[in-house]
């Protein structure tokens, strides 16, 4: 079942299907996890949600209060944190400003948390007032910023439109990792995230971030197989879909197949068998159809 809402809070697909495979392969709907190689850097997971949180000598530095249509997933994720230490919650980094990975933020601004962004969050999520989500504290501009806490360093970086205006990338450049939602994935077929992106900068802004010096992302959703970690060799799989969707789109639309029959029947044969790509290769099509069909 699919069902699509304005623009501001974002299209949206009514689907439990990745959740129930969480599920049916055993795994418990909330875990965390430390990721292997580091000595403080842990995921999250809530669901088919994730987000990275740093323990450093001086204070917690946390990331997406995932909380996905459950606005006491911030105290769940609090919760978790607790298991792993006493440190102080000192930030909260949105990746970006969709609800769905940061309406949970209460309990950690109850904490102590400040909470940062990139300015386009701030600036939509005061207009949005949404009452289940932390207004950022602070606001980062398009070159990014620097946090040190505790022996830790976390470089927040932009890199322009994608799969929003308002995404952050947070790289750890001692442990060579990164983290990055909704925009880059783990080997899984885009999704919801096509609905509201503007996929040539999408597809620009991954040619730029492959630059970064990294060996592997945490992604803000499961990758196949349930991973937690990708590399650049996914990044470059999201790429070749992004490219070969949307040059197969423009032949169909510019023979004016487009929505209709294009959106039902055109097939990507190349990636039939990534996860994700049986719901997703509908909104690639209409996301592509909009672009090559109407220039939107």
């Amino acid at each position: 079942m699919r069902k699509t809402f304005g623009k501001l809070g974002i299209a949206v697909i009514v689907t439990a299907s990745l959740a129930a495979s969480a599920m049916a392969q055993g795994r418990p709907p909330i875990e965390t996890r430390k990721v292997d190689g580091t000595d403080n850097v842990y995921v999250f997971r809530n669901q088919n949600h994730m987000a990275m949180f740093v323990v450093t000598k001086a204070g917690v530095i946390a990331t997406d209060p995932v909380a996905y249509g459950k606005p006491n997933g911030g105290e769940q994720y609090l919760a978790e944190i607790r298991k792993v230490t006493s440190q102080p919650i000192k930030y909260v980094i949105y990746s970006h400003h969709h609800f769905d990975h940061i309406s949970g933020g209460k309990a950690l601004k109850d904490a102590g948390a400040r909470f940062i962004a990139h300015r386009n969050a701030t600036a939509r999520l005061k207009s949005l007032k949404d009452p289940n989500t932390v207004v950022p504290d602070e606001s980062v501009g398009d070159r990014g910023r620097t946090i040190k806490l505790g022996g830790t360093t976390l470089e927040l970086k932009y890199f322009g439109t994608n799969h929003s205006d308002s995404s952050l990338v947070m790289l750890l450049p001692k442990e060579k990792l990164m983290f990055a939602v909704d925009w880059i994935s783990a080997g899984t077929f885009p999704g919801r995230g096509m609905t509201d992106s503007q996929p040539l900068l999408w597809i620009e802004a991954l040619k730029r971030v492959k630059q970064l010096d990294f060996d592997r992302f945490i992604p803000g959703h499961p990758g196949n197989g349930g991973r937690i970690t990708g590399t650049k060799t996914d990044i470059d799989q999201l790429i070749d879909v992004l490219q070969v969707a949307s040059e197969t789109v423009k032949v169909e639309a510019r023979a004016g197949k487009c929505w209709d029959p294009a959106e039902k029947e055109l097939q990507f044969p190349k990636f039939a068998k990534m996860p994700g790509y049986e719901n997703g290769r509908w909104l690639t099509v209409q996301r592509f159809c909009s672009l090559w069909g109407r220039g939107t």
